[in-house]
């Protein structure tokens, strides 16, 4: 059966919260509005694993896609999407304060999933399993309508959010586990056509719910 043929609540997407070495990355995987699997880890292969014994069609990371370009920076940071600014690779290298240290984790997600999920190069989906960037705060501001939401009350508000969309948020016990719902839900999105792509091509896209 193919994706076209599928109905929309059996097609199984993911989202991974990307985090440091310590605290690992938080998967949540969704089918329809049943969030059918929440997991944490610190190896990207054991997340690519669930998500390939799960059947997902598209993985939401919260995390750079590629790195920047001296000088020019990425599209979709230079858009209406307030983000970290990703440095260069060299530049990331040579930060000594572990700051980047999320952004290589999330590096290692994309390549682990880059045989089966490769990175979507086009600004909407075309049926391929795929890997996608996406932004929860950017998620956020777009479920409630507006330009800007509390760093104080995020937890609040995003929980909110995933409650009104109908979604069982006492399965998700923490921020990263909200977050990466956030992430699968526009996983969701892109294939119900209902997702904006900020950046270009070069640059890699970030997708958050239209």
């Amino acid at each position: 059966m193919t994706l076209a043929t599928k109905h929309a609540r059996d097609i199984a997407v993911a989202g991974i919260d990307v985090g440091g070495s310590k605290k690992g990355c938080h998967l949540v995987i969704l089918r329809g509005r049943e969030i059918a699997q929440v997991a944490t880890s610190t190896d990207a292969a054991v997340l690519h694993a669930h998500c390939v014994a799960a059947d997902v069609a598209v993985v939401g990371i919260d995390a750079p896609c590629q790195w920047g370009v001296e000088g020019a920076g990425r599209g979709a940071e230079r858009e209406r999407i307030a983000c970290f600014a990703t440095p260069t690779q060299a530049r990331a290298e040579a930060n000594t304060s572990g700051f980047y240290e999320w952004m290589f984790n999330g590096e290692r997600v994309y390549r682990a999933f880059a045989t089966s999920h490769p990175v979507l190069r086009t600004n909407r989906y075309e049926g391929a399993p795929a890997s996608i960037e996406t932004f929860p705060h950017a998620i956020t501001c777009a479920l409630l309508g507006r330009d800007a939401v509390s760093a104080k009350l995020k937890r609040v508000q995003r929980r909110h959010a995933l409650a009104q969309l109908g979604f069982d948020v006492a399965q998700l016990r923490s921020i990263d586990d909200l977050d990466a719902a956030l992430c699968a839900y526009t996983a969701q999105c892109l294939i119900d056509g209902r997702a904006r792509a900020y950046g270009d091509a070069n640059g890699g896209f970030i997708f958050v719910p239209a």
